[in-house]
């Protein structure tokens, strides 16, 4: 069975985006030492991604090569994708995915980009795993690192580490109940 897992950075103040969507204050960071938890390496560990279709669109707007062709890639959307970046599939049924997702034997499940997506999964029960990278940064408002459902939960703490350039990564899991 595929454990399912986030991987996202949050500024300080828990923003993931500017207002406008820009990640300007995260991309001065790429240079970060991240270690054995570095973006290429969380890849390496896993087999699908699935991403909500804001995170797609974004990705689709940049004009660097698609980078996912060797995983498979599922746009959750109500709505079709018109030429796609790169291969992918398409679902509109969060309950039925996350069937889908759990039945797989190839490997680990991805939960890409914002964090809406990711709490739909996690009010679910559906979400595993996830890292938090702290980057210190205070944007001062944007898009918030989880939106505001009324879900609680209280997740167990795997490990929390202080990483390159100030970095805090935090690991938790999440019990099945919740």
């Amino acid at each position: 069975m595929a454990r399912i897992l986030g991987y996202i950075a949050s500024s300080l103040d828990g923003f993931i985006a500017t207002d406008d969507d820009k990640l300007d204050w995260l991309f001065q960071y790429d240079d970060m030492d991240l270690g054995e938890h570095d973006y290429r390496s969380f890849l390496k560990r896993v087999r699908t991604l699935v991403m909500g279709r804001g995170t797609y669109d974004f990705l689709a707007n940049d004009p660097a090569p698609w980078g996912y062709d060797e995983h498979r890639v599922i746009v959750v959307t109500s709505g079709p994708i018109d030429h796609p970046k790169g291969k992918l599939e398409v679902r509109c049924d969060v309950d039925a995915l996350i069937a889908e997702l759990r039945a797989l034997e190839d490997g680990n499940v991805w939960m890409m980009g914002g964090g809406q997506l990711q709490m739909a999964f996690m009010e679910k029960g559906a979400l595993d795993e996830i890292e938090i990278y702290v980057i210190p940064e205070l944007l001062g408002g944007g898009r918030p690192l989880f939106p505001p459902t009324g879900h609680r939960a209280s997740p167990t703490l795997i490990s929390a580490q202080a990483l390159d350039k100030g970095c805090v990564r935090l690991h938790y899991r999440f019990d099945r109940s919740e």
